[in-house]
Parts: C-alpha cells; sequence; structure tokens
C-alpha cells in the first residue's frame, strides 16, 4: 500500500490562466477527460475549477460562457498537500475543509492533484468509491 502522496497523485495537472474562458477550459477537461483543473499565474496556484463549477458557478450563472473567465469561477484553495506527505494527512484534510481534490505543491509549484477517490483506490480498493473513481473521467 502506498504511503506518500506522490504514489497515487495525478503528476503534472492540468492547469489553466484565469483570463481563459469558461469554454475553453470545458473543452480541455473534456478532451483530456479529467474532472478538475487548477488555475494558476505561472506557478502562482489561485484555485481549482472543477466539471460541477464549470456548470453551477459558470452556466447557470448566466452571460455568455465564450467570454466569462475562469478566475471568477474558480474555488480558492484552502488547503495543498506535499508529494511526501501521508495518505492519512490528505484524508484529514479532506474531512476537515470538506474537499475531494487537493492539489501537491512542492517548492512552491503545483506538481500535481489528489482526489478523494484517489484515497479510497488505495485505502480500500474494494469499496463502492473506489469502484466508481476507477473508471475513466473521474480524476
Amino acid at each position: 500500500m502506498a504511503r506518500k502522496i506522490r504514489e497515487i497523485m495525478t503528476g503534472s495537472p492540468t492547469s489553466v490562466s484565469p483570463e481563459l474562458d469558461l469554454v475553453t477550459v470545458a473543452r480541455a477537461m473534456r478532451d483530456e477527460d479529467i474532472g478538475a483543473v487548477l488555475v494558476a499565474d505561472g506557478d502562482d496556484l489561485k484555485g481549482v475549477v472543477t466539471d460541477r463549477d464549470l456548470v453551477v458557478r459558470g452556466l447557470a450563472a448566466g452571460g455568455d460562457p465564450a467570454q466569462a473567465k475562469i478566475g471568477g469561477i474558480a474555488s480558492r484553495v484552502t488547503a495543498t498537500v506535499g508529494p511526501d506527505d501521508t495518505l492519512d494527512k490528505a484524508a484529514q484534510i479532506m474531512r476537515e475543509r470538506s474537499v475531494r481534490r487537493l492539489p501537491v505543491m512542492e517548492d512552491g509549484r503545483p506538481v500535481g492533484i489528489v482526489s478523494i477517490g484517489d484515497l479510497a483506490m488505495e485505502k480500500d480498493s474494494m469499496s463502492a468509491l473506489a469502484d466508481i473513481s476507477a473508471a475513466r473521467g473521474n480524476r
């Protein structure tokens, strides 16, 4: 069983500029088959956007999604983990902060992302959450 975040994280996470429009980001998520992107200005992490954020904060808010900026709907990052942190630490942070994904930071820059599904697959591969998370497109 993996003991460190680096062993289960998705490395080289997709990050987008806060100035990109919602449509461009949605297409990138579709094309890369991912459910979340980091919003960054260079190595400066500004937030996280999920596919749900695109719908609830983006499309449902009205306006033109081709003009709306992704930085305007990004969730502020309230916690991160390092690649050498333990899985238990990530689980504790997710529980305390009620988040499903954590950016993985090293030397002040994003190097990965770890999801609740990643933890579930590692900690209890027979759980329903692990089974669902193992399906494509749930990261």
